[in-house]
């Protein structure tokens, strides 16, 4: 079966208010975001988290953040990585998933007297 990767970029931090390099100002910009990628095998699942600043310097094209879907922030945090890190952890994911499906160690307890 194919990997599944799910992304969760549901936590943002915001400034309440930013002026970008063109003086304008605008209002809970999001500047940073915490994200989560899972990747699930149909039998086993792995995550990785990070954060991802996002550039906040030309709000031209600023969203309300009202307006703001999650699909979106995936798309911001997605561009802002590169296609070349996506794949990086995607990658990561999918070799911790293999480990998981046949692991080449595994941690056992002896017990204790």
């Amino acid at each position: 079966m194919a990997t599944t990767y799910t992304w969760d970029c549901s936590v943002v931090d915001t400034y309440p208010s930013h002026t970008d390099d063109n003086s304008v100002t605008q209002s809970d910009v999001v500047y940073n975001v915490h994200w989560r990628i899972t990747g699930d095998d149909g039998t086993n699942n792995a995550t990785n988290i990070g954060t991802q600043t996002l550039e906040v310097s030309d709000l031209s094209s600023f969203t309300s953040f009202d307006s703001i879907a999650h699909s979106d922030v995936v798309g911001w945090v997605q561009a802002a990585l590169g296609t070349e890190r996506v794949s990086e952890l995607e990658s990561s994911l999918d070799a911790r998933l293999a480990e998981l499906a046949n692991p080449t160690s595994v941690t056992r307890e002896i017990p204790v007297e």
